[in-house]
């Protein structure tokens, strides 16, 4: 048998080995999605009724003096950046990396908090300002985790670290949808009679106790602790979609390459055959000769 025919049938049953990991990779992949959009579904509700709870509050007063409503002049502006920890998610990483450095591009002074592996060593490698960073979230993040980043952002922006704090992830939209976003977290923006949205909550008068200042400082925190975990779980679900749209591709890709290896061998054995064939014709004729 040639020697080349023997290295094909080595790639054919290397490429097979490859195409079963990658088949199994894309079924992880897919049992995690189904978990990972469940929670962003459930978690999102709460973001937004959270959200509407704090301008109805904060809309009702024109006095509040809370430090995360006080806007300043923009020095440094801090974006949280969520990557993964791990690789094998196709285009996931790039995107956001991506989007992150275009918006810096903008800014005269910028400085990273990043979330997950992936992105702190690309910006590492790049010698970005990198204020904090969080890795090893896990395939399950817990609120404990989010909350623990919602008090370094808090810390960041009452320490006069960063003047604006802004969010970029990728927001999961569906299994073969997924966007990265820019979110502004920080300062937090009183509702105005301006806003017709806004409007019905402003003629409202509403009695709080003990204070409205009170109640904001009760709400504020798991305010910024329930976009930032609905920030992870939108990170999880789009990485997952990512990698199991990947990992059938890289299937399929196999499956085509085995298809053409498997069709050269057959040519080149047919080759051989025939060949040989021809030989031992020529040999026959040549001893009748």
């Amino acid at each position: 048998m040639p020697e080349n025919l023997r290295d094909i049938k080595r790639r054919i049953r290397s490429i097979k080995n490859t195409e079963q990991i990658t088949k199994a990779m894309e079924m992880v992949a897919a049992a995690r999605l189904r978990h990972a959009q469940e929670r962003v579904e459930q978690a999102r509700p709460y973001s937004q009724e959270i959200d509407a709870l704090i301008k109805r509050v904060a809309g009702s007063f024109s006095d509040l003096t809370h430090p995360l409503f006080l806007a300043r002049e923009r020095q440094q502006v801090g974006y949280v950046v969520f990557t993964s920890d791990r690789g094998l998610c196709g285009a996931f990483n790039s995107h956001v990396i991506r989007r992150a450095e275009m918006e810096m591009s903008k800014e005269e002074e910028a400085g990273l908090i990043i979330i997950g592996r992936k992105g702190r060593d690309y910006f590492r490698r790049r010698n970005y300002n990198i204020l904090s960073e969080f890795v090893n979230i896990g395939d399950d993040p817990a609120v404990d985790q989010a909350r623990g980043i919602a008090r370094t952002l808090v810390d960041l922006y009452t320490g006069n670290i960063v003047d604006e704090v802004n969010l970029v992830y990728t927001e999961f939209i569906s299994t073969g949808k997924q966007q990265p976003v820019v979110y502004k977290l920080l300062p937090l923006t009183q509702p105005s009679a301006d806003n017709e949205e806004a409007e019905d909550t402003l003629n409202i008068d509403y009695i709080i106790e003990p204070s409205p200042e009170g109640v904001l400082a009760m709400l504020l925190p798991r305010f910024i602790e329930a976009e930032v975990y609905r920030a992870v779980l939108e990170s999880r679900a789009s990485e997952e979609a990512s990698r199991m749209i990947a990992m059938s591709q890289a299937k399929e890709n196999a499956g085509e390459m085995i298809e053409q290896l498997t069709l050269l061998s057959n040519k080149l054995r047919q080759a051989a055959i025939t060949k040989e064939i021809a030989e031992i014709v020529g040999g026959a004729e040549a001893l009748k000769g």
